[in-house]
Protein backbone atom coordinates (compact mmCIF):
# COMPACT_ATOMS: atom_id res chain seq x y z
CA UNK A 1 0.00 0.00 0.00
CA UNK A 2 0.40 3.86 -0.42
CA UNK A 3 -0.57 6.17 1.75
CA UNK A 4 -0.19 9.81 2.63
CA UNK A 5 -0.04 10.89 5.84
CA UNK A 6 -0.95 14.52 7.34
CA UNK A 7 0.89 14.69 10.78
CA UNK A 8 0.06 16.96 13.63
CA UNK A 9 3.66 18.54 14.65
CA UNK A 10 4.59 20.47 17.53
CA UNK A 11 8.50 20.48 19.63
CA UNK A 12 6.99 21.21 22.70
CA UNK A 13 3.87 22.14 25.03
CA UNK A 14 4.67 26.41 24.38
CA UNK A 15 5.25 25.96 20.57
CA UNK A 16 3.02 26.23 17.51
CA UNK A 17 2.17 23.34 15.91
CA UNK A 18 1.47 22.37 11.82
CA UNK A 19 -0.04 19.67 10.08
CA UNK A 20 2.94 17.76 8.08
CA UNK A 21 2.51 15.82 5.65
CA UNK A 22 4.79 12.30 4.42
CA UNK A 23 4.55 9.67 2.12
CA UNK A 24 5.07 6.08 2.90
CA UNK A 25 5.27 3.16 0.45
CA UNK A 26 5.26 -0.69 0.94
CA UNK A 27 2.75 -0.59 3.95
CA UNK A 28 1.58 -4.17 4.77
CA UNK A 29 -2.11 -3.80 5.25
CA UNK A 30 -0.91 -6.69 8.10
CA UNK A 31 0.68 -3.51 10.35
CA UNK A 32 -0.75 -2.28 13.06
CA UNK A 33 -1.29 1.47 13.07
CA UNK A 34 1.93 2.37 15.47
CA UNK A 35 3.72 -0.38 13.33
CA UNK A 36 3.29 2.11 10.18
CA UNK A 37 3.86 4.85 12.34
CA UNK A 38 7.07 3.13 13.23
CA UNK A 39 7.73 2.41 9.71
CA UNK A 40 7.37 6.08 9.35
CA UNK A 41 10.00 7.04 12.10
CA UNK A 42 12.67 4.66 10.24
CA UNK A 43 12.15 6.23 7.09
CA UNK A 44 12.59 10.24 8.49
CA UNK A 45 15.33 8.53 10.54
CA UNK A 46 17.18 7.38 7.73
CA UNK A 47 16.97 11.22 6.31
CA UNK A 48 17.97 12.46 8.65
CA UNK A 49 14.75 14.51 10.58
CA UNK A 50 13.03 14.08 13.92
CA UNK A 51 10.99 10.87 14.02
CA UNK A 52 7.49 11.25 15.30
CA UNK A 53 6.44 11.37 19.22
CA UNK A 54 3.95 9.14 19.94
CA UNK A 55 2.60 7.21 23.25
CA UNK A 56 2.52 3.54 23.63
CA UNK A 57 3.05 0.80 25.55
CA UNK A 58 1.53 -2.61 26.00
CA UNK A 59 0.31 -2.42 22.41
CA UNK A 60 -2.04 -5.01 23.31
CA UNK A 61 -5.09 -3.04 23.51
CA UNK A 62 -4.78 -3.40 27.46
CA UNK A 63 -3.02 0.17 28.49
CA UNK A 64 -4.60 2.87 27.29
CA UNK A 65 -1.84 4.72 25.95
CA UNK A 66 -1.68 4.85 22.64
CA UNK A 67 -4.80 7.04 21.65
CA UNK A 68 -5.07 9.21 18.54
CA UNK A 69 -7.56 11.10 16.39
CA UNK A 70 -7.33 9.25 12.66
CA UNK A 71 -9.20 10.95 10.51
CA UNK A 72 -11.04 12.81 12.98
CA UNK A 73 -12.37 9.40 14.87
CA UNK A 74 -10.68 9.13 18.17
CA UNK A 75 -8.74 5.74 17.84
CA UNK A 76 -9.63 5.35 14.20
CA UNK A 77 -12.54 3.91 12.27
CA UNK A 78 -13.15 1.12 14.25
CA UNK A 79 -13.82 0.74 17.65
CA UNK A 80 -10.92 -0.35 19.18
CA UNK A 81 -7.75 0.95 20.13
CA UNK A 82 -4.83 2.61 18.01
CA UNK A 83 -2.52 -0.26 18.26
CA UNK A 84 -5.13 -2.89 17.60
CA UNK A 85 -6.24 -1.23 14.34
CA UNK A 86 -4.70 -2.94 11.24
CA UNK A 87 -3.75 -0.95 8.03
CA UNK A 88 -6.10 -3.11 6.44
CA UNK A 89 -8.83 -0.73 7.68
CA UNK A 90 -7.82 1.44 4.97
CA UNK A 91 -6.94 1.27 1.34
CA UNK A 92 -4.51 1.82 -0.83
CA UNK A 93 -3.96 5.53 -1.84
CA UNK A 94 -5.38 6.60 0.94
CA UNK A 95 -4.82 9.81 2.84
CA UNK A 96 -4.70 9.54 6.63
CA UNK A 97 -5.00 12.85 9.01
CA UNK A 98 -3.59 11.93 13.10
CA UNK A 99 -3.40 14.12 15.38
CA UNK A 100 -3.07 14.31 19.24
CA UNK A 101 -6.01 13.87 21.94
CA UNK A 102 -7.80 17.86 21.33
CA UNK A 103 -8.84 18.52 24.74
CA UNK A 104 -8.24 21.91 27.12
CA UNK A 105 -7.52 19.19 29.63
CA UNK A 106 -5.08 17.10 27.68
CA UNK A 107 -2.20 19.68 27.03
CA UNK A 108 0.27 18.65 24.19
CA UNK A 109 3.42 17.90 25.34
CA UNK A 110 5.03 16.90 21.53
CA UNK A 111 3.93 15.91 18.64
CA UNK A 112 1.11 13.29 19.19
CA UNK A 113 1.78 13.19 22.82
CA UNK A 114 -0.52 14.42 24.88
CA UNK A 115 -0.84 15.06 29.23
CA UNK A 116 -3.73 13.14 30.59
CA UNK A 117 -2.38 13.34 34.23
CA UNK A 118 -6.15 14.77 34.80
CA UNK A 119 -7.64 11.36 34.80
CA UNK A 120 -5.12 10.34 37.39
CA UNK A 121 -6.22 13.66 39.42
CA UNK A 122 -9.63 12.58 39.15
CA UNK A 123 -8.89 9.03 40.61
CA UNK A 124 -7.22 10.68 43.12
CA UNK A 125 -9.87 12.82 44.01
CA UNK A 126 -12.25 9.51 45.24
CA UNK A 127 -12.00 6.93 42.57
CA UNK A 128 -10.40 4.52 45.15
CA UNK A 129 -11.50 2.60 48.37
CA UNK A 130 -10.05 3.43 51.75
CA UNK A 131 -12.34 1.97 53.75
CA UNK A 132 -10.57 -0.40 55.96
CA UNK A 133 -11.94 -4.15 54.83
CA UNK A 134 -9.64 -6.55 56.93
CA UNK A 135 -7.60 -9.63 55.75
CA UNK A 136 -8.85 -11.24 52.52
CA UNK A 137 -12.17 -12.94 52.71
CA UNK A 138 -13.36 -16.51 51.50
CA UNK A 139 -14.74 -15.81 48.25
CA UNK A 140 -18.29 -16.49 49.46
CA UNK A 141 -18.53 -14.35 53.14
CA UNK A 142 -19.61 -10.91 50.94
CA UNK A 143 -22.18 -11.69 48.60
CA UNK A 144 -22.21 -9.64 45.97
CA UNK A 145 -25.65 -10.22 43.54
CA UNK A 146 -24.45 -11.78 40.28
CA UNK A 147 -25.83 -8.63 38.67
CA UNK A 148 -24.13 -6.27 40.33
CA UNK A 149 -21.21 -8.31 40.04
CA UNK A 150 -21.47 -8.04 36.16
CA UNK A 151 -22.22 -4.92 36.14
CA UNK A 152 -19.11 -3.83 38.00
CA UNK A 153 -16.57 -5.87 35.97
CA UNK A 154 -18.11 -4.55 32.91
CA UNK A 155 -17.72 -0.75 34.39
CA UNK A 156 -14.31 -1.54 35.35
CA UNK A 157 -12.98 -2.35 32.08
CA UNK A 158 -12.28 0.87 31.12
CA UNK A 159 -8.29 1.41 30.30
CA UNK A 160 -8.15 5.05 30.69
CA UNK A 161 -7.49 6.05 26.99
CA UNK A 162 -9.55 9.39 27.20
CA UNK A 163 -10.90 8.63 23.73
CA UNK A 164 -14.07 9.62 25.41
CA UNK A 165 -12.52 13.49 26.35
CA UNK A 166 -11.31 13.22 22.14
CA UNK A 167 -14.45 12.19 20.83
CA UNK A 168 -16.94 13.90 22.68
CA UNK A 169 -17.97 17.53 21.43
CA UNK A 170 -17.92 18.73 24.79
CA UNK A 171 -14.43 16.85 25.99
CA UNK A 172 -16.33 15.85 28.81
CA UNK A 173 -14.79 12.89 31.11
CA UNK A 174 -18.35 11.94 32.30
CA UNK A 175 -17.71 8.78 30.66
CA UNK A 176 -14.77 7.97 32.70
CA UNK A 177 -16.21 8.80 35.97
CA UNK A 178 -19.04 7.27 35.49
CA UNK A 179 -17.60 4.41 34.94
CA UNK A 180 -15.33 4.86 38.07
CA UNK A 181 -18.23 5.53 40.38
CA UNK A 182 -20.46 2.75 38.89
CA UNK A 183 -17.32 0.17 39.05
CA UNK A 184 -17.08 0.81 43.29
CA UNK A 185 -20.45 1.40 43.92
CA UNK A 186 -21.54 -1.55 43.15
CA UNK A 187 -19.73 -3.37 45.56
CA UNK A 188 -20.13 -3.61 49.08
CA UNK A 189 -16.52 -2.18 50.17
CA UNK A 190 -17.57 0.92 47.51
CA UNK A 191 -20.48 1.89 49.79
CA UNK A 192 -18.62 4.10 52.83
CA UNK A 193 -17.30 6.43 50.44
CA UNK A 194 -20.04 7.00 47.60
CA UNK A 195 -20.73 10.02 48.82
CA UNK A 196 -17.52 11.89 48.93
CA UNK A 197 -16.56 9.90 45.96
CA UNK A 198 -18.98 11.18 43.68
CA UNK A 199 -18.79 14.81 44.94
CA UNK A 200 -14.55 14.67 44.86
CA UNK A 201 -13.93 13.27 41.48
CA UNK A 202 -16.90 15.73 39.84
CA UNK A 203 -15.40 18.60 41.79
CA UNK A 204 -11.92 17.68 40.36
CA UNK A 205 -13.52 17.05 36.77
CA UNK A 206 -14.69 20.40 36.81
CA UNK A 207 -11.27 21.96 37.92
CA UNK A 208 -9.71 20.17 35.01
CA UNK A 209 -11.39 22.14 32.52
CA UNK A 210 -13.21 18.81 31.31
CA UNK A 211 -16.78 19.84 29.76
CA UNK A 212 -20.10 19.17 30.59
CA UNK A 213 -21.96 15.81 29.18
CA UNK A 214 -24.62 17.15 26.95
CA UNK A 215 -25.51 12.98 26.34
CA UNK A 216 -24.64 12.90 22.61
CA UNK A 217 -23.01 9.45 23.02
CA UNK A 218 -20.36 9.79 21.09
CA UNK A 219 -17.85 8.74 23.91
CA UNK A 220 -19.71 5.11 24.61
CA UNK A 221 -19.18 4.98 20.81
CA UNK A 222 -15.50 5.59 20.93
CA UNK A 223 -14.57 3.51 23.63
CA UNK A 224 -12.69 0.57 22.72
CA UNK A 225 -13.75 -1.24 26.06
CA UNK A 226 -17.42 -0.66 25.17
CA UNK A 227 -18.73 1.25 28.22
CA UNK A 228 -22.12 1.61 27.89
CA UNK A 229 -23.51 4.53 28.25
CA UNK A 230 -25.45 4.46 31.18
CA UNK A 231 -22.87 4.90 33.62
CA UNK A 232 -23.08 8.38 33.34
CA UNK A 233 -26.90 7.96 34.52
CA UNK A 234 -25.47 6.38 37.54
CA UNK A 235 -23.07 8.98 38.01
CA UNK A 236 -25.83 11.53 38.32
CA UNK A 237 -27.81 9.79 40.78
CA UNK A 238 -25.26 9.44 43.11
CA UNK A 239 -24.21 12.99 42.92
CA UNK A 240 -27.93 13.99 43.34
CA UNK A 241 -27.94 11.42 46.44
CA UNK A 242 -24.63 13.13 48.05
CA UNK A 243 -25.84 16.59 47.18
CA UNK A 244 -29.21 15.89 49.07
CA UNK A 245 -27.46 14.00 51.83
CA UNK A 246 -25.33 16.91 52.50
CA UNK A 247 -22.14 15.84 51.49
Amino acid sequence: MKITLKIWRQEKPSADGAMKTYALDDVSEDMSFLEMLDQLNEQLNNNGEEPVAFDSDCREGICGMCGLMINGQAHGPVQTTTCQLHMRSFKDGDTITVEPWRADAFPVLRDLCVDRGALDRMIQAGGYVSANTGSAPDAHATPVPKANADRAFEAATCIGCGACVAACPNASASLFVGAKITHLGELPQGQPERHTRVVGMVAQHDDEGFGGCTNIGECSAACPQEIPLDVISQLNKDLRNALRAGA
